[in-house]
């Protein structure tokens, strides 16, 4: 069952949230969209309101749910935006439904695999979430989305994130890490995409680091790089990047 909210009328926006993270992290985005659009804001299996069965689980997996879903909520010709995971999702989603999505969007996301770095990185996230559990594992892993030199200043929100992360499953936390590890590389599903594609860059972003999203940056059909943010823009330049945002779902 896939827990969800939604506000507002009229062309179907997707919200799809992160690692750590809830669908509760659009709620500014779909308050400000809902004037125009309907948005709907799930949560991923094992995040959130979403319970999830198992510690195995591919994002292939996930995508099929999501279709399941938005056929259940007359979900018809979305746009589909999605930060960090949740655009490896939206991704699979397209792979998974092509022409059916409209526009697809990712947040701090990006289309290649996870290099041999990456991968380990992702395993001992795993080793670490079975011997520590989620509150410690999101305790330490949320601040550092957030570039140094702002934390001070973000402090409530980091506190926010770190208290919505710790409603993730540990089934979840380590069933994802283990999907994003061996997930697939999309960039020839996205170049395929004739829809429009947005992709929203941080330069300080420590999780997808800048230099793969220029790599990438010509298979979208807009390309956005904020100065000066890391993994968070919706919070940490929110204003600026729902600009970015209304301006796509509208065109």
């Amino acid at each position: 069952m896939i827990h969800f909210f939604e506000k507002g009328q009229g062309k179907p926006v997707v919200l799809i949230h992160g690692f750590c993270e809830s669908g509760n992290m659009w709620i500014p985005f779909a308050e400000a969209l809902s004037s125009d659009f309907r948005v709907i804001c799930p949560d991923l299996p094992g995040f959130g309101d979403s319970p999830i069965e198992r510690d195995r689980i591919t994002l292939e997996e996930v995508a099929v749910q999501l279709e399941e879903w938005m056929e259940e909520q007359h979900i018809q010709n979305p746009i589909v935006i999605g930060h960090s995971l949740g655009g490896y999702v939206a991704l699979a989603l397209l792979e998974l439904m092509g022409s059916r999505i409209q526009a697809l969007g990712l947040f701090h996301s990006t289309a290649f695999a996870d290099d041999e770095e990456k991968k380990e990185m992702r395993n001992r996230t795993v080793a670490f979430l079975k011997k520590n559990g989620v509150e410690k594992f999101v305790t330490s892993f949320v601040p550092p989305l957030f570039p140094e030199a702002r934390r001070e200043e973000l402090a409530a929100e980091i506190q926010n994130a770190i208290e919505d992360a710790k409603r993730s499953s540990l089934e979840g936390l380590i069933g994802y890490s283990r999907a994003m590890r061996d997930r697939k590389d999309r960039l020839e599903v996205l170049e395929n995409f004739s829809g429009p594609k947005l992709l929203i860059a941080g330069t300080e972003d420590g999780a997808v680091k800048i230099e793969a999203s220029r790599k990438q940056n010509e298979a979208f059909t807009q390309y956005v790089e904020l100065e000066g943010v890391g993994h968070m823009g919706m919070i940490e330049a929110k204003e600026k990047t729902l600009k970015v945002v209304r301006s796509f779902v509208i065109s």
